[in-house]
């Protein structure tokens, strides 16, 4: 990746916003640009838009929603700012959390009441961390569908998608005045777009194995379950051009990822009552404490697995998502009428599994802690048939990136912002604080999300001002 200092080159195209990744966020950036008729738009580097959006579960945490109240549940911005600190333990930007903690109610109704999104409220479990329900997803519970319904959103919009083109190139001013970008288009050829303002929306750097050594060592070597094309590109771009860079140690990882299959298992198996063993039968750690930090601890486990142990009643809540629909369907979920056929099917020792099994239901029938200092409810019980799916823990996602303001502007290490220059999802820093602990569920499109539309409304207002 480059950044050319070139005060007078000539582009082949000039366009006055362009905005670099149709994931999620760019795609929100460029349907908020176009509310205003700014004449948008987006490089792609795929074939179809798909990104880290299409590979996630495609939830969004919002407070204060119709939905919520539809359903009786009390929520506020500022509960779940709480929350958001809470889980970063006070690391995160609180202009950040409390921008996208209060716009995000009005990002889940605008696409609802404005392009006819069907968001609903996942009202049948609580995720770790979360004091009320507040996730909202489409109706398969898919980051697949997510991104597709808001490409063809934006295409019905006027919103210009170039696919197969890659930008390997930022140009500026010297004053940091971004004037475009080369691209690389799937054919091999050159093209360069000049732009009155750039929006980056492009990636974290999960796929760049240097970065994830660099800022994440504890990951070096992990499974990487994001897209390939996330290879730090506006990290590159920003280190050159002088901006300020932030929490770039944090990231979301997943501690139930099945293997050999790939397929992402909801950490619904876990919070609803289920627990994770290691490959000799017992269990290693407090699994509530919430997936993203699970990830180090499952590989920390010989050969780097675990067990997921489940029920049906579980299953049945699980089976909303897609993910778990297809493991089902490769065969990774193993069931059995009790503890030690379960262990048999999962080849390993029956006693150790029967104990830690027999643990667990104590702790649910006295409502109490369990060594670990989990604590689960009796309402949590597990009746045959059993389930356990074999996991892994994987990177899915850095949360650090270019520090940006409230309206995604990109920060300079002065503090100060560069003139035409904004930044929103991967490519922003997120509010995830250090590490992996801060990362709350939903975070990572949250943010995209909500700062993507922030970023294509201050970008469209600076473009229509005299």
């Amino acid at each position: 990746m480059n950044v050319v200092i070139d005060a007078d080159g000539e582009f082949e195209t000039q366009v006055p916003l362009l905005i670099v990744g149709a994931g999620a966020s760019g795609l929100c950036a460029a349907l908020a640009a176009r509310e205003g008729d700014t004449e948008v738009i987006v490089i792609e580097r795929d074939p179809v838009p798909s990104g880290s959006t299409a590979l996630s579960a495609g939830l969004v945490p919002a407070a204060g929603t119709r939905f919520q109240r539809d359903k009786g549940v009390d929520d506020s911005p500022e509960q779940f700012i709480a929350d958001l600190q809470r889980k970063a333990r006070g690391e995160a930007d609180p202009v950040l959390v409390n921008v996208v903690a209060r716009e995000s109610a009005r990002l889940i109704e605008w696409l609802v009441d404005r392009y006819g999104l069907p968001f609903s409220l996942v009202d049948n479990f609580l995720y770790p961390g979360h004091s009320a329900l507040r996730m909202h997803g489409l109706p398969s519970r898919s980051g697949r569908e997510l991104v597709d319904r808001l490409r063809k959103t934006a295409e019905a919009n006027d919103v210009v998608i170039v696919v197969e083109a890659t930008v390997d190139t930022l140009v500026a001013a010297p004053d940091g005045h971004v004037r475009g970008v080369a691209i690389v288009r799937g054919n091999g050829r050159r093209e360069r777009i000049g732009c009155d303002v750039l929006i980056l929306a492009c990636s974290g750097y999960g796929g760049n194995p240097e970065l994830v050594r660099r800022f994440i060592p504890e990951m070096a070597g992990a499974l990487y379950f994001g897209h390939p094309g996330n290879r730090g590109d506006a990290v590159l771009w920003g280190e050159a051009l002088g901006a300020k860079l932030a929490c770039l140690s944090a990231y979301q990882g997943h501690g139930s990822v099945a293997t050999p299959h790939n397929i992402l298992i909801t950490w619904a198996v876990i919070t609803e009552g289920g627990f994770q063993v290691n490959a000799t039968g017992c269990r290693f750690c407090d699994e509530s404490r919430g997936y993203s930090e699970q990830a180090a601890e499952v590989l920390r486990q010989p050969g780097g697995i675990a067990w997921n142990v489940f029920d049906e009643r579980i299953a049945g809540i699980a089976r909303q998502f897609e993910d778990f629909r297809s493991a089902e369907r490769a065969g990774a979920i193993l069931s059995a009428d009790n503890i030690g056929d379960l262990a048999c099917a999962m080849h390993m020792p029956a006693d150790p599994l029967a104990a830690e099994w027999q643990s667990v239901e104590r702790a649910k029938a006295s409502g109490g802690r369990d060594r670990f200092g989990r604590r689960f409810s009796p309402k949590q019980k597990l009746a045959p048939p059993f389930h356990a799916v074999r996991v892994t823990g994987a990177l899915f996602h850095t949360q650090g990136g270019l520090a940006v303001d409230a309206t995604g502007r990109v920060k300079r290490l002065n503090g100060d912002v560069f003139p035409n220059l904004f930044a929103a999802g991967g490519a922003a820093v997120g509010i995830s604080g250090n590490g992996a602990a801060g990362y709350l569920s939903g975070n990572g499109l949250l943010t995209a999300m909500t700062l993507g539309r922030l970023a294509g409304r201050a970008a469209g207002a600076q473009l229509a001002a005299p």
